[in-house]
């Protein structure tokens, strides 16, 4: 699959694509794929381009909910997911509070991103997995 720098690129060549509506499904289903995949690793900047503009609109419900999980718990500004506002729902909202009640209990801050998410996303309807 390249290394980080080429896994990038591809992500972000794949956002620019999505946006301008060329993409077959092959190279929707490899795309899909490759941000699954950069969903599993510890790359902040990988993570991130997975959950741009093409992830935003081609990853089902449950990976794109933790992938912005996996943006919180990697303190990524949550500016990094375009799709925010579109694509959180009910199920992120509780996520986020298990998260906020557990930094809480631990004696540990909570990000006002967090606080945000928690927000925006009570004020969603459930988005069909």
């Amino acid at each position: 699959m390249g290394d980080s720098d080429e896994r990038l690129a591809v992500l972000r060549g794949l956002e620019t694509a999505a946006l301008d509506g060329n993409l077959g499904p092959v190279t929707t289903a490899a795309g899909v794929t490759l941000a699954e995949d950069a969903l599993r690793c510890n790359d902040p900047r990988l993570v991130g381009a997975a959950l741009g503009g093409f992830g935003t609109r081609f990853l089902a419900q449950p990976t794109w909910r933790h992938g912005v999980m996996k943006l919180i718990f990697m303190e990524v500004p949550l500016r990094a997911v375009p799709g925010l506002r579109i694509r959180a729902d009910a199920e992120l909202s509780r996520m986020a509070t298990d998260y906020i009640n557990e930094r809480t209990a631990a004696g540990r801050p909570v990000s006002a991103d967090v606080r945000m998410l928690q927000q925006l996303a009570a004020t969603m309807t459930e988005v069909p997995e």
